[in-house]
């Protein structure tokens, strides 16, 4: 999709925001390789448990001032959701905080590397549940790079 321009623009300013995702996506990656650094290093002498929830927040209060600074709350209301979304959302954050549990626990008892490897084959399960519940497509080649990750997690965590 292109951004169209505003009046003040020339068609030689149009910004191709079709594939802005895969930045995105690299950025997430980025960003969650620090998570685990900088977790790994600071959980030596806390409770894993301790730590995920401080993390969580942390980003509350984060997340919260991104939102008010982008103005993301101009036209919120609590109506503006359906039950159904708020559902989704509230079981997705659940699902993140035992994730996040999970991780953090692992993360102090193993290798920072280990850890993050096995924990990111959570995509296979996405490519499962997608077909499944969103009826995503998984053909050969994404079978293919679902095995290869497995070889290469093992790969990784093996000492």
């Amino acid at each position: 999709m292109l951004k169209m321009p505003s009046s003040r623009c020339t068609t030689a300013t149009l910004i191709r925001t079709d594939n802005m995702w895969i930045f995105y996506a690299f950025l997430s990656a980025f960003f969650a390789s620090l998570v685990a650094i900088f977790a790994k290093l600071g959980l030596k002498d806390i409770d894993s448990t301790l730590a995920t929830t401080v993390r969580a927040v942390i980003m509350t209060f984060f997340l919260f001032a991104v939102s008010l600074a982008f103005g993301k709350f101009r036209d919120f209301s609590f109506a503006a959701f359906s039950g159904k979304e708020w559902t989704l959302i509230a079981l997705s954050g659940i699902a993140g905080a035992l994730s996040w549990l999970a991780y953090f626990y692992a993360l102090k008892n193993g290798l920072a590397s280990s850890v993050t490897a096995i924990d990111k084959l959570s995509i296979l399960f996405v490519i499962i549940l997608a077909g499944i519940f969103l009826s995503e497509v998984v053909g050969w080649k994404i079978i293919l790079g679902g095995i290869l990750m497995v070889f290469g997690a093992i790969l990784i965590t093996l000492k």
